[in-house]
């Protein structure tokens, strides 16, 4: 999954603006993510993967780069 993609589902899900999302943005300090838009992403995150994504892992990351990059582990 490449960056576009994961971007335009942070964009979908999080209703964020399309220029904050930047490989760079933290989930917290830039994009005002909260603990249930977390789980939210986490729910569009698996849809879109088409398999499940274990408890905790997406809040671990703190950048969108590192959202990326663990979409293509």
């Amino acid at each position: 999954m490449d960056f576009e993609a994961v971007k335009e589902i942070i964009v979908d899900t999080l209703a964020c603006d399309e220029e904050k999302v930047t490989a760079d943005a933290r989930f917290i300090e830039d994009l005002e993510v909260d603990s249930l838009s977390l789980v939210e992403l986490h729910m569009a995150l698996e849809d879109s993967l088409g398999h499940s994504i274990p408890d905790g892992e997406i809040g671990k990351l703190q950048t969108v780069q590192e959202l990326v990059d663990y979409c293509n582990k």
